[in-house]
Parts: C-alpha cells; structure tokens; sequence
C-alpha cells in the first residue's frame, strides 16, 4: 500500500514546473548490494552501493534586518540514468521553464544546460562557492539524514519511490493536511 501512496506521490509533482532561480546539483545515495557483489565493490564515486541522484531547488534570495539569505521553495529528485547527458537534456526540459536562470557547479554533465534555459551560471566547488548552492546542500544533506534514519537501508528499485514521497512531504511542509492534498492532486 504505501509503494502506491508513494507512486501517486511522485505522480503529484511530476506535472510541477520550477521557475525563476534554481539551484541543481548532483548527489549520491547509498544503497544495498546484492551478496553476490559485496567482494568486488569500487570505492568512490562509481561505487555500485551509490545511487546518483540529480537534486533541483528552487531559491529566492530574501533579505531580513539587512542580511541577505535565500528561501528554499519547491524541490525536485530524480535517480539519475545511464546516458547523463540525455538524462539531464530530458529532465530540463519537463522540469524547468526556460525563463529560468540555473545554479550548478562545474560538472562536465551540465555543459549542454546553457541552450535550454535562459542563463545557466556554474562555480567551481569552493568554501567561498557553497553559499551560491545552499539551498540544494541542505535538501540532500535532509534527505540523506531522513532516509538513513527511517530505513537504514534501501534498494536502488525503490529510492525514486522514497525521494518522491520526501519532496511531496518538503514541498507541502506548511500545509497541514498532506493526504487530502494528496488526493485533490490526484483528481
């Protein structure tokens, strides 16, 4: 049952459209392992218990008693596919409107994102940078954190069911009542 509520979970934001400034990073989750791998496992970033996942943040910049902070709006998750390049080029295109101005750092997969959107603006991964990218780094750095402690461990099959199920829950975090929001969006 609650695969299903998860699924019309992920059905419910597919349609969403972020817009205005949006910050875009990549993360990777840990996933279980069959036995059968477990003895010639990589380490790093191509490890088989890693799941890449491609995280979207909308992000305003406010500005209160003279500091300037950004407010997190809504969030998008995806595991991401083999073919990055197309992945990313499909993901722009059904996610962001193209009046948008995206936030990356300087990953080789974000080269083509400059022709999809109105300006596409990367940093290179410094102290000084982390600030630009918060947003995003505070979502994965939630859902990690959200994951690890409720489920300890998941398998790769079923994490796009378990980020949907968190960004339904994050995007809708000041409305009260999430089920009849859930059902309403499903009509």
């Amino acid at each position: 049952m609650m695969k299903k509520i998860r699924a019309a979970m992920g059905k419910a934001d597919d349609d969403q459209v972020l817009t205005g400034m949006i910050e875009w990073d990549d993360a990777y989750f840990s996933t279980s392992t069959p036995k059968r791998l477990r003895k010639k496992l990589k380490r790093g970033k191509g490890s088989q218990k890693k799941s890449k996942v491609t995280v979207m943040v909308e992000s305003f910049p406010l500005e209160i008693d003279g500091i300037a902070q950004r407010y997190c709006g809504q969030l998008k998750m995806k595991v991401g596919q083999s073919e990055q390049k197309t992945f990313t080029q499909q993901l722009v295109k059904s996610s962001i409107d193209k009046d948008s101005v995206v936030f990356t750092d300087q990953s080789s997969s974000y080269v083509d994102l400059k022709n999809l959107v109105n300006l596409h603006v990367s940093f290179k991964s410094t102290r000084e940078s982390v600030d630009e990218l918060k947003c995003v780094h505070i979502a994965i750095a939630n859902a990690k954190r959200n994951l690890l402690g409720i489920y300890h461990v998941i398998k790769e099959k079923y994490l796009q069911h378990y980020l949907d199920e968190f960004c339904f829950k994050l995007n809708r975090r000041y409305n009260t009542n999430l089920f009849d929001n859930l059902i309403v969006s499903l009509i």
